[in-house]
């Protein structure tokens, strides 16, 4: 196999591999939208029955499935998370990978020690790159 054909491969695996995410972030949207929407009904019909520390959970369940909506509207339409979100995960993920490098770096084979240590570096850069942002 050549160096092109590898390139090739690797390139269809990644449009594969990118439509089968979407295809399942569709299938958690419409998930999320039909929840949504049922609760919104449910609180329609049955709000003066209902107390009113029920209604405010389930006021603060309905914000958090309209961010998810967003969220997911974004990642299907333009590739990327919320920039808060993304934040927050390259923050923790950065957090525990050194916190596991620190007690388990005399364990890990080279190569598995160079990969993390390469994208520890890599969500570094990222993480700063936002900041500026």
């Amino acid at each position: 196999m050549t160096h092109e054909a590898g390139d090739d491969e690797k390139r269809i695996e990644s449009i594969k591999g990118h439509k089968e995410a979407n295809a399942r972030r569709i299938d958690q949207l419409i998930d999320v939208v039909e929840k949504h929407t049922r609760t919104e009904r449910h609180l329609e019909q049955n709000l003066g029955m209902s107390n009113i520390k029920d209604v405010k959970h389930t006021l603060k369940v309905q914000e958090d499935r309209e961010h998810e909506i967003e969220n997911l509207k974004n990642i299907i339409a333009y590739g990327k998370h919320d920039d808060d979100d993304e934040m927050k995960n390259l923050t923790r993920n950065y957090t525990f990978t050194d916190n596991y490098l620190d007690h388990y770096e005399n364990r890990m084979d080279t190569a598995t020690l160079e990969n993390t240590r390469e994208k520890q570096e890599n969500r570094k850069i990222q993480i700063e790159s936002l900041k500026k942002h």
